[in-house]
């Protein structure tokens, strides 16, 4: 199974294609409807502009497209920034996920990367990775976008235009926080290839997938209510020792 993905606004003219480095990588989506591909094909996805009816501004998009090139689906920004929503997009209003050879993919644009509950929401609706795309060159936000591969136990595919990639290059981040591939830092056009296996064996991805990952789920379910002590003094006096 071959993926590629560029960065957000990659073919809307703000950067060449040739400039990219690429990473490849509550309320739940109906597995049957998912966009799929079956056997070992390949697929890619690219951020752009997706115009609306005038006088409505565009979306800022991400779309994927099969391994025949044609267009299959499109995720629309959701958390937009200041100058984004007052001058220049459209919101969204829907994640995405798809699903290539049992994978399932969810997406992200830039300063959504700031947003933990987009990527929360993501970890419900049980995806294997997620796909970031940014067009900034941000260390703090490479280190978010890390974060959430361990906060939520799911790769984590980050991309960037290479004149973004001095500092915070594309990344591909395992389950549980380690960096799988990195482009080298610097100005020039690169690939960070990674592995995303469900079934690894590597022991911190065992640890993410098959223990972290569901004790959280379980944890956040309400486990604690039970063990909860009420009216006790002891406790409920919080100015003594």
């Amino acid at each position: 199974m071959k993926r590629s993905g560029l960065p957000e606004g990659d073919r809307c003219g703000t950067l060449r294609p040739a400039v990219a480095q690429s990473i490849v990588p509550e309320n739940p989506t109906d597995s049957e409807n998912l966009p799929t591909w079956p056997g070992n094909r390949a697929c890619g996805w690219f951020g752009s502009i997706h115009p609306l009816t005038p006088p409505n501004r565009p979306h800022n998009s991400l779309y994927v497209v099969s391994h025949a090139g044609a267009l299959v689906t499109r995720y629309d920004k959701r958390y937009l920034s200041h100058t984004g929503l007052s001058y220049l997009y459209t919101t969204g209003n829907a994640p995405l996920v798809f699903e290539v050879d049992g994978i399932r993919f969810g997406t992200a644009l830039c300063t959504e990367t700031d947003f933990p509950e987009v990527f929360a929401q993501y970890e419900r609706m049980d995806v294997d990775c997620v796909l970031i795309s940014i067009m900034v060159d941000d260390t703090a936000r490479a280190a978010l976008a890390q974060a959430h591969a361990t906060l939520h136990n799911y790769w984590v595919g980050y991309s960037v235009p290479a004149q973004f990639g001095a500092t915070a290059p594309a990344t591909g981040v395992a389950p549980g926080g380690r960096q799988l591939a990195r482009c080298h830092p610097g100005t020039r056009p690169g690939l960070a290839i990674a592995d995303i296996d469900p079934t690894s064996q590597d022991s911190d991805i065992d640890i993410a997938l098959r223990h972290a990952r569901p004790w959280r789920r379980t944890a956040r379910a309400g486990l604690y209510d039970l063990h909860i002590v009420a009216a006790d003094p002891r406790g409920d006096v919080r100015t003594r020792l």
